[in-house]
């Protein structure tokens, strides 16, 4: 849970250099919802960096406000909100189902709603 919880620190800070610490060198990103800004898949360090300036570029403020965190040994959810604001601002419930391999992230997908995350890990509630 430190790695994703230090990932997302690292988001709302914008620092790049921070986030790719965690990063596998194979590491893919789908976005969910507004992040997906310039492709529906990012792969590799670069790409899923690019992805995320993209990102920022298109939106004044994007933050993320944990709510919940479940470790399940190899992969994580991060349940919580998204606060945003560019053109128009939103405030949603948002989830990111996360992968793991040797303490790095090899996989992270975004979900606009909690449920769609937890059935990705597969979870029922």
């Amino acid at each position: 849970m430190k790695v994703v919880r230090s990932l997302v620190q690292a988001f709302n800070q914008r620092d790049l250099a921070a986030m790719t610490e965690w990063f596998a060198p194979e590491v893919e990103w789908v976005p969910g919802g507004p992040a997906a800004v310039e492709q529906p898949i990012y792969r590799g360090r670069d790409e899923v960096t690019n992805g995320f300036t993209a990102t920022w570029e298109t939106w004044e403020v994007f933050r993320a406000e944990e709510s919940e965190i479940r470790d399940l040994g190899d992969s994580v959810v991060w349940l919580g909100r998204t606060r945003l604001r560019g053109h128009v601002e939103l405030d949603q419930e948002f989830a990111i189902h996360f992968q793991l391999r040797g303490g790095k992230i090899v996989r992270f997908r975004g979900f606009l709603k909690w449920q769609e995350a937890l059935e990705a890990a597969g979870l029922q509630e």
